[in-house]
C-alpha cells in the first residue's frame, strides 16, 4: 500500500503528502524518483493535452483529500449548482473539503496523514461536542469542538498525540487546546489559506464536458 500511494504522487508530479512524516523525509520517493513510475528515464513526456491537464488536476485534489471518484465527483456536482451565487465556486469547494471531519482531525495535528485520519474516524476515535462521530464525510460546523476519546488514548497509534501537537499550529480557523487534546472550528478555511497545489478551473472544466 506504501508504494502504491507514492506512485500516485510520482505519477502526477506533485507531493500530496499520502503518508505523513515519510513525505518530509529523505525517504520520499519523490526526491529519489522525481518521474512517472515505470518510466525508464528520469524525464517527463511533452507537455499534456488540455482534457490530460484537467484529469491531472482532478486527480491531485481526490487523492489530496483522500476521495473516491464518486465522492469527488458528488462534490464538484454540488459546487457546480452553486453557478450564480454569490459565493466564489473555488472556495466552496475547498471550504466543503476542507469541513470534512477527517480533515478537520488532521489539520488539528492529531493524525500525520488524512488517510489515517479517515481510519480512525472510522473507528470511533472521535467526539463531536461530546458525541461519538464515525462518519470521515460529516461536516464539522463553526463553534463544534473535535475532541480524542480518552479511551483511544491507550491505543499504539496515538501513543505520541501528545508531542505531536506540543508545538504544533493549525490553520488559523481552528484552536487547538493541547491540554485537552481537543479542538474547535472557528472560522471558515478559505481558498486563499489552503492554497491547495492544483489549477480548480481545470476540474470544473472536466466535469462540465
Amino acid at each position: 500500500m506504501r508504494d502504491e500511494k507514492c506512485k500516485i504522487c510520482r505519477r502526477e508530479g506533485i507531493k500530496l503528502f499520502l503518508k505523513g512524516q515519510r513525505c518530509l523525509t529523505a525517504k520520499c520517493p519523490m526526491v529519489k524518483r522525481p518521474y512517472p513510475p515505470g518510466q525508464k528515464r528520469k524525464r517527463r513526456k511533452g507537455p499534456p493535452s488540455e482534457y490530460g491537464k484537467e484529469l491531472s488536476e482532478k486527480q491531485k485534489l481526490k487523492f489530496l483529500y483522500n476521495l473516491s471518484e464518486r465522492q469527488f465527483k458528488n462534490y464538484i456536482h454540488k459546487t457546480l449548482k452553486r453557478r450564480g451565487k454569490t459565493e466564489d465556486l473555488a472556495d466552496f469547494l475547498i471550504q466543503t473539503l476542507e469541513s470534512r471531519l477527517d480533515n478537520v482531525v488532521f489539520r488539528l495535528g492529531f493524525t500525520l496523514s488524512r488517510p489515517q485520519a479517515r481510519q480512525l474516524v472510522s473507528h470511533n476515535f472521535f467526539l463531536v461536542n461530546k458525541k461519538p462521530m464515525n462518519l470521515p464525510s460529516y461536516q464539522v460546523k463553526i463553534g463544534e469542538v473535535i475532541s480524542v476519546k480518552s479511551q483511544k488514548l491507550k491505543k499504539n497509534i496515538l501513543k505520541n498525540i501528545e508531542n505531536l501537537i506540543k508545538k504544533y499550529k493549525p490553520p488559523t480557523w481552528l484552536e487547538l487546546n493541547v491540554e485537552k487534546l481537543e479542538g474547535k472550528v472557528v472560522g471558515k478555511p478559505t481558498l486563499e489559506q489552503v492554497a491547495p497545489p492544483v489549477e480548480i478551473s481545470a476540474i470544473f472544466e472536466f466535469y462540465s464536458r
